[in-house]
């Protein structure tokens, strides 16, 4: 919920990318509440040997110190301080041009699904884990 997808295709700029590029202060909030809550599935999803294959790391611009209200000695300050949860690939332009690059956006794509799973979750739960959906 909320995230995107990206594709770009374009003589020496040819990427992908996903992720939350700018997610509206409620969001950015709840997900960093939980990050300050507990940051363990968030990491082992990071962890994950075919996301990290795939997309690398975490990117996105994050804020120097901590965003007012947390903690910046908190151990999870390093994921708290993102603005931004996006993840992006580059492709050479005889990547672009190989038979297999389309199977290969495919599994990118299908690699980062967990991401985007546990995001949901966190967007649609409040922090006692209680669906927002429901109500």
């Amino acid at each position: 919920m909320r995230g995107g997808y990206y594709l770009r295709i374009r003589p020496g700029e040819s990427f992908i990318a996903c992720g939350f590029w700018d997610p509206n202060k409620e969001d950015l909030y709840r997900i960093r509440k939980e990050l300050e809550t507990d940051a363990a599935d968030f990491r082992e999803v990071l962890r994950n040997p075919s996301l990290k294959k795939s997309w690398g790391g975490l990117k996105g611009e994050s804020v120097k110190t901590a965003p007012k209200g947390f903690d910046r000695e908190h151990p999870d300050i390093d994921l708290i301080r993102h603005k931004q949860f996006i993840f992006v690939r580059s492709f050479t332009d005889r990547e672009v041009l190989e038979s297999g690059f389309i199977g290969n956006v495919d599994r990118c794509y299908r690699d980062i699904r967990p991401f985007f799973d546990l995001m949901s979750d966190i967007l649609t739960t409040d922090l006692n884990g209680q669906s927002l959906l429901d109500q």
